[in-house]
Parts: C-alpha cells; structure tokens; sequence
C-alpha cells in the first residue's frame, strides 16, 4: 500500500509555542503554499483520502480537491494537554516540565500525550488501513502524525522523531504491505 502523507501549510502562531491540537489560523500565505502541494498530487488518483479534523488539515485537503475527505480523530496532532499554546519559555518554568523533557517519549504533558500515546494512535489507524483492501491513500495531518508513519514504516527510531519533523506542505511517500 502506497500512503502519501500531507503535512498541512505553516501556520498564523509566534514561534516557539506549542499547539498540537489547538485549532489554529494558518499563515496569509495559505493559498500560495496550498497551490505548490496541490499542483504536486494532481498526478496521482488515491483510492481513498483522509484527513485530521482540524481546520489547517481540512482546508488543506479541500483546497486540494478532497473536500470530502474522511475526517479522522486518530491523525490529529500530538496533544499538548494544560500546555497548548504555551511558550517553550513558559514550559521551561513549569516543575512538571523537567520529566517530559527528560523523556518526552513517555512520558505525557499534563492532561495530554506522551510521543508514545501519539505513535499508538497513529500506528492504530495504520493498522486498520493495512487491513483494508486499498492500494493508495493520501493523509492530510501534522508534523507529528507524519513522523509517526514513518517510524511505523521503519524509516526511523522514535527517539529520533524531532530530528525528522517534515516542513510545513510536505509531502511523503510511504509504503507499507497490506496484512
């Protein structure tokens, strides 16, 4: 199975916050960095499309020609809990922040997600599209889900996922053999 995983385009936030699954604008330049991503997938014809329900996914994919696009909860962001749209700077002086850095892999933000919880989520739902009978899908998500793919499809360790964040409209290609 071909999967060809979308990150949406940049977004309207000040750098250094986190807002995993807080619904943000994204930047004015939407329209200019949607058109590169759609020009890019007109060659292909997907069996089905999916997409997080967040708007910055959604409009992506309806901007690409798939505004029916199946509107999934496990492909949204990792969940940041009491720390959405909190500044890095911020989280530094929180006391519960000292373990999650230390090991941001398992350990959760409060209220929110470990790496691990994401990486289940997302390799749950890939589970499910390997037991399906589709030969080439198309995921609309976040840096995060996109790098949980693909250490789902070996490409590399968990431990190493913010070293591979993939930019904002990216597109990548994974395959993974049907069950």
């Amino acid at each position: 199975m071909e999967i060809y995983l979308i990150r949406h385009t940049s977004v309207d936030v000040p750098q250094g916050y986190t807002y995993g699954q807080t619904d943000v604008p994204l930047r004015p330049t939407f329209e200019e960095e949607a058109a590169i991503v759609k020009e890019n997938l007109k060659i292909h014809v997907f069996d089905k499309v999916y997409t997080s329900p967040l708007s910055r996914c959604v409009r992506l994919a309806t901007f690409c020609g798939y505004p029916e696009a199946e509107r999934i909860d496990d492909l949204k962001e990792i969940n940041f809990g009491e720390w959405e749209m909190k500044s890095w700077d911020d989280l530094a002086e929180d006391p519960r922040s000292k373990a999650w850095f230390d090991d941001w892999v398992n350990i959760a933000a409060p209220q929110g997600e470990s790496m691990n919880d994401l990486y289940h989520r997302v390799a749950t739902f890939l589970e499910k599209l390997k037991a399906s009978n589709l030969q080439k899908v198309c995921l609309f998500a976040h840096g995060g889900v996109l790098t949980c793919a693909r250490i789902y499809a070996g490409h590399y360790a968990i431990k190493d996922a913010f070293n591979h964040m993939p930019p904002y409209g990216a597109i990548i290609q994974i395959t993974l053999r049907n069950s």
